[in-house]
């Protein structure tokens, strides 16, 4: 339930009244036809336990510069620090830009790794490779520098397979659905209230006082 009074005690304690926008508990759905399997991809993709307290959802796009920077000085803390714990639910979704010409293909590549159980290193590699395979779309050389042979013959047949656009799909209709046009674009809920925050990500700084604040509630 959205509640004005809430988000203004909110902001009165953290000072910062620019951070957050609130968005009603019940977000509009992905599209019903979308397949069980893209449902399953997304569980694959998520970090820590759905029973957290807190849930952060992240939109990204894998060869947008601001959500490597995201990812590696704001979520990666996160994780170590309260995915970890028990206390945030993380939950990764896909919001490939058009601007960005290999970020769908670099997509496809990590959900095939979520499928086998190796989401968390190739988005790593993904990350820290950018700018290599943002250059000259050559995904598949830096997955396969993370896993081994057996794990590539997988990976390869299922990005080869063109199913895994339904997950990819599933997660830019639902960001769409919620108004996501820039990456990346993160959504914090607790308690039925969840809360948009600034569309480009937010220092870890500020996020750990929000994320502490709720903990506290």
């Amino acid at each position: 339930m959205f509640r004005p009074y809430w988000m203004k005690g909110l902001f009165g304690v953290l000072g910062l009244a620019a951070l957050a926008v609130a968005v009603p508990g019940r977000i509009a759905a992905a599209p019903a036809q979308a397949k069980v399997a893209a449902v399953e991809l997304t569980a694959f993709k998520a970090m820590g336990s759905k029973s957290a307290p807190i849930t952060i959802e992240v939109f990204s796009d894998f060869q947008c510069p601001a959500c490597k920077v995201n990812y590696e000085q704001t979520l990666r803390p996160v994780i170590d620090n309260y995915v970890s714990s028990g206390k945030v639910y993380l939950v990764q979704r896909d919001f490939p830009l058009p601007m960005h010409s290999h970020s769908r293909e670099a997509a496809r590549w990590a959900n095939a790794a979520a499928e086998i159980g190796k989401f968390g290193k190739v988005e790593a590699a993904l990350y820290a490779k950018q700018e290599t395979w943002g250059s000259t779309g050559n995904i598949e050389a830096v997955v396969t520098t993370i896993l081994t042979p057996a794990e590539m013959r997988k990976v390869r047949q299922l990005v080869q397979s063109g199913q895994l656009d339904a997950a990819i799909d599933r997660d830019v209709a639902l960001g769409q659905s919620r108004r996501v046009n820039q990456t990346p674009s993160l959504f914090v809920s607790k308690g039925g209230e969840t809360v948009a925050l600034p569309a480009g990500g937010v220092t870890y700084g500020i996020l750990k006082q929000y994320l502490d604040y709720l903990l506290k509630k």
